[in-house]
C-alpha cells in the first residue's frame, strides 16, 4: 500500500493539475569594463559600460516523477565547465534534484557580453584567457535564477502555440543553403525558419508565471563597434514582454514575478540584419559566394532595418515581441503527458554513423573528425568581418598560412582527409597546451514534455540542420510532426557550428566552423535518435566520457584593476558635469561623475545608476536603472598612469515621461592602492522634466 501512495500522488498531479511549474530570473551581468566581448572575435571590442543588463531565466517542470529544468541566459553560449560549476553549486543545496541529467542551459548568443568563461583556448583567446569575474558572475546568477524558480514551484499548466515573424531574419549564407537537395528545399517557403514555438506557463489559480519563445535569429543587431554590454534583440524582446506583464508589480527590469524568455534555436546561418549585405562605403553589392568586394577598400557588411545598430536592435526586438504577444493572447494547445529527459557526453571524433548519399543512394559509414577550423572561419561573416584577408568559400590552402598552421600544430594526414574539403587553418584537435583548444567531448540532451520535445544541442545548427533534427526526433518519438520538436541551441556545450553535409562543401563561415567534419550533423541525427529510444523505453544511457578537467591549467593575461584615483581636487562620485535646470521629453541628458573602475563591483541585482523622480511625500522613486533601454552607463579611463576615470550616465527622456523634479545617482566602488575596495554614491543636482 505504501508503494502506491507516491504513484497516486504523481498521477493526481498530472491528471488534475498538469504539472508543478516554477520560474525564476536573476541578473548575470559580467564585468562591464575592459573585458573583451565574446562573439565577433574582435580584440578591440572591449566593454566600456552597459546598455542592457544580462539575465538568466529559469523554468522548472515536474510531473511527480521527473523534473526538467530549462535555463536561457543573455550570453554568447553555454560552456561545459560553466554548467559543471552551476551543477556543483546546486548539488550543495539541493542534493540530486538538479543534476547533469535534467538541467539544460542555453545561451541567447548575444555578441555584446563579456568573454573568458568557456575554458577552451580558441574561445577564450580573444579575452586574453580565462576571466574569473566573468565566470563567477555568470555561475552565481544562473544558480540564483534556478533557486528562484525552485521557490516558486506550484501546480500549473503549460500551453504550446506557434506563430510567424516574417521580417526579422535573413539567411546570411544563402548560396550554402542552395547546396541542399532541391526536393528538400521545396518543402519550405523560406531559407530561414520564420516560425516560432512558444510555451506558456500558467499557475493553477490562473496567474501567468512565464513564457519561453524560441525564434531563430542571431543576436547580432549590435555590431562589432559596440562597447556596451547588451542582451541585443532577443534580450530586449524579453524586457518588452516582462515590462508589459509586470507593470502592476514594478517598473524595474528583472524584479517582477513574470519571466519571459526568447531563447535560441537553429540560428547558425540566420542574421537579423535584414537590409542585407553591401560593400561599405561604396554601396556596391557583395559577391554572393565569397562575401567580398571588388574594391579592396570596401568591406562586405550586412545592416539592420534601422538608422543605426541601436534602432535596428529595437526594431527587431519589437517585431519578435509583438508576434510573440499575439501568440500569447491567441489559441493554444495544452501540453499533456509524462516527462522524460536523458543526457550523455559524446566524444565526437570517435563516432561513426550510417549515411545515405542523396545523390548516389549509396549507403556509407562516416566518421567524426578531430576538431579543426577552416580558412573561411577567419573571414568572419557579413554580421562581422574577420581581421585578415580571408574570404568565405575558400577550399584551397595558402602556403603562407600553411606555415602558420604548421607552427601551431600540423594537421595529420588523417585529419586533412577527414575534414575535406575544408582547408585547415587551425588543427585545434592536435593542440592541447595548456589545455584543449576546442572541445572533443560534448554534452547531448533530449527532453520530452508530453507531446513536445526539446533537443538541447551543443552548438549553432543552421536552418536546414535544425529542420533535419526536428524531423528525426519527431519520428523517433512518434510525435505528430516536426513542429512538436524544439531545437534549443548553444546548449550545455559550445562546439561552434553544425551545417548539413551539403552546406559543408561550400566552406563558407558556418562550414569552416563545423569543427567535427562534414558529417557532424549525420552523427548528431543518429545520436539524438538513439536518445529518443532511451526516453521511449524509460531507460537511461550511460554517462559517456567525462570532459577533461581544465581548471588546474587555466591561464589569464587580462590585467586587473590596480588602483583608482578620483583626480586632483575631486572625490569619487563627484558630479563633474551637472544636468541642465530643465529637460524636455524626447531630449537626451548626459551627466558625468568622477568614478572608480566598474570591475571593482559588478553590482549584480543592482545598478550603476538610477534615474529618480521626487514623488509624493517628498520620497525619491526610481524611474530607470542601467537595465532600461533609455539609459546608458558609459565608463572611460581618463588617466592610465594616474588611475583616474569618469562615467557618463545617459538618459534618453521618454516621450511619455511623467513630468516633475528629477535627479541622477551613480553607484560605484573604488580600489585603494593596498587593495581594499570602498563604495561611493554620486548624486547630481535636481532638474525639471517637462513635456512641452
Amino acid at each position: 500500500m505504501a508503494l502506491l501512495i507516491p504513484l497516486l500522488v504523481a498521477t493526481l498531479a498530472i491528471c488534475c493539475h498538469g504539472y508543478q511549474i516554477g520560474v525564476g530570473i536573476a541578473d548575470i551581468t559580467g564585468p562591464p569594463a575592459e573585458v573583451p566581448f565574446m562573439g565577433y572575435a574582435n580584440p578591440k571590442q572591449k566593454g566600456y559600460g552597459i546598455h542592457l543588463r544580462q539575465f538568466a531565466r529559469s523554468f522548472i517542470i515536474d510531473d511527480g516523477s521527473t523534473r526538467i529544468v530549462f535555463v536561457t541566459c543573455d550570453m554568447g553560449m553555454m560552456g561545459t565547465f560553466l554548467r559543471r560549476e552551476v551543477l556543483k553549486r546546486l548539488a550543495q543545496e539541493y542534493g540530486d534534484q538538479y543534476t547533469v541529467n535534467n538541467v539544460m542551459i542555453s545561451g541567447t548568443h548575444t555578441h555584446s557580453t563579456p568573454g573568458g568563461f568557456l575554458l577552451d583556448i580558441v574561445f577564450d583567446l580573444n579575452s586574453w584567457g580565462f576571466v574569473r569575474d566573468t565566470f563567477e558572475n555568470y555561475a552565481a546568477g544562473i544558480v540564483r535564477s534556478i533557486q528562484r524558480a525552485h521557490k516558486t514551484l506550484a501546480d500549473g499548466k503549460i500551453f504550446v502555440s506557434h506563430g510567424q515573424v516574417l521580417d526579422a531574419n535573413i539567411n546570411r549564407s544563402p548560396t550554402s543553403y542552395l547546396r541542399n537537395p532541391a526536393e528538400e528545399r521545396a518543402k519550405y517557403d523560406h531559407d530561414t525558419d520564420k516560425s516560432f514555438t512558444q510555451l506558456k506557463f500558467i499557475r493553477s489559480d490562473g496567474v501567468p508565471m512565464g513564457v519561453i519563445t524560441w525564434y531563430a535569429v542571431h543576436a547580432t543587431s549590435m555590431n562589432n563597434t559596440n562597447h556596451l554590454i547588451s542582451s541585443d534583440n532577443v534580450g530586449y524582446a524579453s524586457v518588452l514582454f516582462e515590462k508589459k506583464m509586470n507593470k502592476k508589480f514594478t517598473n524595474l527590469i528583472g524584479k517582477g514575478p513574470f519571466v519571459a524568455a526568447f531563447a535560441s534555436t537553429n540560428l547558425g546561418d540566420v542574421s537579423p540584419n535584414t537590409a542585407g549585405p553591401r560593400c561599405v562605403p561604396s554601396g556596391d553589392p557583395c559577391d554572393a559566394e565569397t562575401s567580398t568586394c571588388k574594391d579592396k577598400k570596401d568591406t562586405c557588411i550586412a545592416s539592420g532595418p534601422g538608422k543605426d545598430m541601436f534602432e535596428s536592435t529595437q526594431m527587431i526586438a519589437t517585431k519578435i515581441f509583438e508576434k510573440a504577444w499575439e501568440a500569447w493572447k491567441g489559441s493554444q494547445e495544452e501540453v499533456k503527458g509524462d516527462l522524460g529527459i536523458v543526457h550523455q557526453y559524446v566524444s565526437m571524433p570517435d563516432q561513426k554513423a550510417e549515411w545515405i548519399d542523396p545523390e548516389t543512394g549509396e549507403n556509407k559509414i562516416v566518421n567524426g573528425c578531430k576538431p579543426a577550423m577552416g580558412y573561411s572561419f577567419a573571414a568572419g561573416t557579413t554580421d562581422g568581418a574577420g581581421a585578415f584577408s580571408f574570404k568565405q568559400g575558400t577550399v584551397t590552402t595558402n602556403p603562407l598560412w600553411n606555415l602558420v598552421t604548421d607552427i601551431l600544430a600540423r594537421p595529420s594526414k588523417e585529419m586533412v582527409e577527414c575534414q575535406a574539403p575544408k582547408p585547415i587553418l587551425l588543427a585545434t584537435g592536435e593542440m592541447n597546451f595548456p589545455f584543449e583548444w576546442q572541445p572533443s567531448v560534448v554534452s547531448t540532451q533530449l527532453a520530452k514534455l508530453g507531446q513536445m520535445a526539446i533537443a538541447c544541442v551543443p552548438g549553432e545548427f543552421t536552418t536546414m540542420s535544425g529542420r533535419r533534427m526536428r524531423q528525426t526526433v519527431s519520428q523517433a518519438l512518434d510525435l505528430k510532426g516536426p513542429e512538436q520538436v524544439i531545437v534549443a541551441g548553444l546548449c550545455n556545450t559550445y562546439s561552434d557550428y553544425i551545417t548539413t553535409p551539403q552546406e559543408y562543401q561550400a566552406q563558407r563561415y558556418e562550414a569552416a566552423s563545423t569543427i567535427f567534419g562534414p558529417h557532424t550533423l549525420t552523427i548528431y541525427l543518429q545520436h539524438y535518435k538513439g536518445l529518443a529510444g532511451f526516453i521511449k523505453n524509460g531507460s537511461l544511457p550511460d554517462a559517456g566520457p567525462s570532459p577533461p578537467e581544465a581548471f588546474n591549467d587555466v591561464v589569464s593575461f587580462l590585467p586587473g584593476v590596480v588602483f583608482d584615483n578620483p583626480g586632483w581636487g575631486k572625490e569619487f562620485g563627484q558630479c563633474v558635469v551637472q544636468p541642465p535646470q530643465s529637460v524636455q521629453a524626447g531630449a537626451t541628458l548626459t551627466v558625468t561623475f568622477a568614478a572608480g573602475h566598474p570591475r571593482n563591483n559588478v553590482r549584480q541585482e543592482g545598478s550603476y545608476l538610477s534615474v529618480e523622480r521626487l514623488g509624493e511625500g517628498e520620497q525619491w522613486e526610481i524611474v530607470a536603472t542601467d537595465a532600461d533601454w533609455e539609459t546608458k552607463f558609459i565608463w572611460r579611463r581618463t588617466g592610465s598612469i594616474t588611475g583616474t576615470s569618469e562615467v557618463d550616465v545617459v538618459w534618453d527622456v521618454p516621450m511619455d515621461v511623467n513630468p516633475g523634479t528629477y535627479r541622477i545617482r551613480h553607484f560605484g566602488s573604488h580600489k585603494l592602492v593596498y587593495g581594499a575596495i570602498r563604495s561611493y554614491i554620486g548624486i547630481s543636482q535636481t532638474f525639471q522634466v517637462t513635456t512641452s
